[in-house]
């Protein structure tokens, strides 16, 4: 579904990602893991278009995204929950929501994804007339995740959903990922909790200083010494 192809990218005269490559199933969550700067927010900004790569290609669906414009990346099937969650503040939850829909023109099917939202997360039904800047935490990674969803993705990327959460808000997270993906939502998941992440994804990367050192299943490297004596405490 997705396949991004020894890639390049700059930060001016920084060379953050070094022919990065990687491929995302359909149907799967595949994990990238990897120290603070070691360029996995770096990868999913090239995905979605907020950063154009030197050399390489990112093929979604047989097709080169690579120069495509990130709302019509969108348009495509592709959306992000950013890193830090990133809602809008002073807007209400509903109209944030209403924001991850920005690009569509079907009423009814908003209606409808918008009561799945609410079900999915009957605390933001409670506060949809709340402004976003005043939730919780955990109650803003739920919005984030609500607002991905209403663009009705096909692939979603998540950057680092559990920073900052509670230990119980981490678990909770992590088990509506993989309720999403179990309703066939393909997923790439960028996160420093390499336990967590690993236990939930069929696939999952390395990655150290804009390059993939590891690759291979959930299970290989959840098994892996290397992994266990770098990110899993082991």
């Amino acid at each position: 579904m997705l396949e991004v192809k020894g890639i390049d990218v700059y930060y001016g005269a920084i060379h953050a990602l070094k022919g990065l490559s990687l491929e995302v199933e359909e149907g799967s969550i595949v994990t990238l893991i990897g120290a603070n700067g070691a360029g996995k927010t770096t990868t999913l900004k090239s995905i979605s278009g907020l950063l154009r790569p030197r050399n390489g290609a990112i093929m979604f669906k047989g097709s080169d995204i690579s120069k495509v414009a990130p709302e019509k990346i969108v348009g495509l099937g592709i959306s992000q929950v950013p890193e830090g969650r990133r809602v809008f503040s002073t807007m209400t939850v509903l109209e944030n929501l209403e924001m991850g829909a920005y690009l569509r023109k079907d009423k009814k099917g908003i209606e409808s994804d918008l009561e799945n939202v609410f079900t999915r997360f009957p605390r933001l039904k409670e506060r949809r007339k709340q402004t976003a800047g005043t939730l919780s935490g955990g109650e803003q990674q739920m919005l984030a995740i609500g607002r991905a969803l209403m663009a009705r993705p096909e692939l979603m990327l998540m950057d680092e959903p559990s920073m900052g959460l509670a230990p119980l808000l981490v678990k909770e997270i992590f088990e509506i990922i993989k309720d999403i993906n179990a309703r066939g939502t393909t997923i790439l998941l960028v996160e420093q909790n390499a336990n967590m992440a690993l236990s939930i994804a069929n696939r999952a990367y390395v990655i150290e200083t804009g390059e993939i050192v590891l690759e291979g299943t959930a299970e290989q490297l959840i098994n892996s010494e290397e992994v266990k004596k770098a990110y899993l405490g082991g």
